[in-house]
C-alpha cells in the first residue's frame, strides 16, 4: 500500500537522478526545492503527465525523503536508493510523508498562526480517536474531540479559557461578546486536517465522516509504540545528550544497551539522532567511539549516507567501514576483511585504549588475541607505525598488565620508542 501511494512520487525522484544528476541542468528555480517552469515541463513532457502532476509528486517526494534538494541541484535520497530490494525504506519514507501531512496541503487563508499550530499539535490525539474507533467517525464527533484538546493545550499553557459560545472568561459576569476567532476557526481548519491527512493516504474522508485506513491505523500504532518504548528507558537516559546517553550505557549488557539506544532514539528526529551520534564518536573517548557505533547499527539505512560521510576521517573509518560492511550483509565475524591492515592495526590501537581506561588489566592482555598480527614483534612493529595518538598510552598500560617480564619488556621498549620518536 505504501508503495502504490508513493509510486508516483518515486517516478519523478528517478527521473530527476537521471535527468537532473551532477553537471545536468538545474532542477529548481530558487534553491529552495521549487522545480523551475522548464524543468516541470520536460518532466511532464518525459513522463507523460500534466505539469500541476510532477510538480505535486515532487513535493511528495521530497517529503519522503526520495530525492534531496542542494541549492539548485537534487540528488536521490537513501529511501530511493533501498527502493526495490528493501521494504523497510518504503515504510519509513510513508511515515516520513506521514509525519509532513501538514505540509502536504496549503492551509486556509485566514486563521492565525497560532490557532493553526493548536490544530496540528492536537491531531495526534484525534488520529488515535480514530484508530481505536476502528471504522468511520462522524465528523462533529471529531469537531468537538478537537476542541476539548486545543482547550486542554490553552489551559496547558495557563490561557484564559472561555465559556463555549461567549467571549467571556469562565465563570465570568457580563454580555456576551463574539466567539474567539481561534475557536470559531477549529472547524474550518479540522476539514484542512483531514483533506491534508487523506493526501497522504492515513484516511479516506468524506460524506461527513472520516475512517483511518490500514496504512494509516499501523502509522499510528507505531508512533504509539515509539512513545512506549520511550517511556520504558531502563538507564533513564532518554533526555540526556548523545555521550551522556553512551557513558550511561557503558555498563549494561548488550541486549540491555541496544534497548537502551531504542529508547533514545525513538524520542528524537532519525536525522539529528546520528549527528550528534557521529559527533560523540568524534570524541576523545575510544570506548563512546565504539559505542556511538553500537547505536548507530539500531539506526540501521537511515544512517548510512553519514556513516559514508565520515570515510575520510581516520579515526571514523575503521568503524564506519565496519558499519557498511554488516549493513551490506557481511557476517559480523566476517566484517574485519573489509579493513586493510593498517586500519585494522589503528582500530586495535583504538580498542585498546578504550579498554586501558574503562576496562580492567586482563581485559588488555586478552586483548592482544584480537590484533592481525601473528606475533607480538610483528604488533608493535605496525602499532608503533600506525601513528594511533595514545599508541604510548596503550603500549604502556599493556606492559603493565602483562604477566610475561620478557614480552612486558619489549612492550615497554616500544612505548619508550614511540614516546621519543625512535
Amino acid at each position: 500500500m505504501a508503495r502504490t501511494g508513493l509510486a508516483g512520487a518515486a517516478r519523478v525522484a528517478r527521473w530527476a537522478d537521471a535527468a537532473l544528476g551532477p553537471g545536468r541542468d538545474a532542477a529548481t528555480a530558487d534553491g529552495k526545492a521549487t522545480l523551475s517552469d522548464a524543468t516541470a515541463e520536460r518532466a511532464a513532457a518525459d513522463l507523460g503527465l500534466s505539469a500541476a502532476q510532477v510538480r505535486a509528486d515532487w513535493d511528495t517526494a521530497r517529503l519522503a525523503g526520495l530525492v534531496e534538494v542542494h541549492g539548485d541541484s537534487a540528488r536521490p535520497g537513501w529511501r530511493l536508493r533501498a527502493w526495490n530490494r528493501d521494504d523497510s525504506a518504503v515504510l519509513r519514507g510513508w511515515v516520513a510523508l506521514f509525519d509532513a501531512w501538514s505540509l502536504a496541503c496549503p492551509e486556509p487563508d485566514g486563521h492565525e498562526p497560532a490557532a493553526v499550530a493548536e490544530v496540528v499539535s492536537a491531531m495526534p490525539q484525534v488520529l488515535s480517536f480514530l484508530q481505536l474507533s476502528a471504522g468511520p467517525v462522524p465528523v462533529e464527533q471529531l469537531l468537538d474531540l478537537l476542541q476539548q484538546r486545543v482547550t486542554e493545550l490553552r489551559t496547558e499553557r495557563c490561557e484564559v479559557s472561555y465559556e463555549p459560545g461567549t467571549g467571556r472568561p469562565a465563570g465570568s459576569p457580563g454580555p456576551a461578546d463574539p466567539v474567539p476567532a481561534a475557536d470559531a476557526q477549529l472547524a474550518p481548519l479540522l476539514d484542512w486536517s483531514l483533506r491534508a491527512l487523506a493526501s497522504v493516504g492515513a484516511l479516506t474522508y468524506g460524506t461527513g465522516q472520516a475512517t483511518l485506513t490500514p496504512l494509516g491505523s499501523w502509522a499510528v500504532w507505531v508512533k504509539l509504540e515509539q512513545i512506549c518504548v520511550a517511556a520504558q528507558s531502563p538507564a533513564g537516559n532518554i533526555e540526556q545528550s548523545a555521550e551522556d546517553m553512551l557513558r550511561g550505557c557503558a555498563q549494561l549488557r548488550p541486549n540491555a544497551a541496544r534497548a537502551e539506544y531504542r529508547a533514545w532514539l525513538a524520542a528524537r528526529p532519525v536525522g539529528s539522532a546520528v549527528t550528534e551520534l557521529i559527533g560523540a564518536a568524534r570524541g576523545d573517548d575510544a570506548l563512546l567511539r565504539g559505542l556511538a557505533f553500537e547505536a548507530l547499527r539500531v539506526v540501521g539505512a537511515p544512517a548510512e549516507p553519514d556513516v559514508r560521510g565520515v570515510l575520510d576521517e581516520p579515526a571514523l573509518r575503521p568503524y564506519a567501514l565496519l558499519w557498511l560492511a554488516e549493513h551490506d550483509g557481511v557476517d559480523p565475524e566476517d566484517a574485519h576483511e573489509a579493513l586493510t591492515r593498517e586500519e585494522a592495526t589503528w582500530l586495535w590501537v583504538d580498542t585498546a585504549a578504550a579498554v586501558a581506561d574503562h576496562g580492567e588489566a586482563p581485559m588488555l592482555v586478552r586483548h592482544l588475541e584480537a590484533a592481525v598480527q601473528p606475533t607480538v614483534p610483528q604488533l608493535l612493529d605496525e602499532v608503533r607505525a600506525v601513528g594511533h595518538p595514545r599508541t604510548v598510552q596503550v603500549l604502556v598500560a599493556l606492559a603493565a598488565a602483562h604477566p610475561d617480564p620478557a614480552l612486558a619488556k619489549a612492550v615497554r621498549r616500544a612505548a619508550f620508542q614511540v614516546h621519543t620518536g625512535g
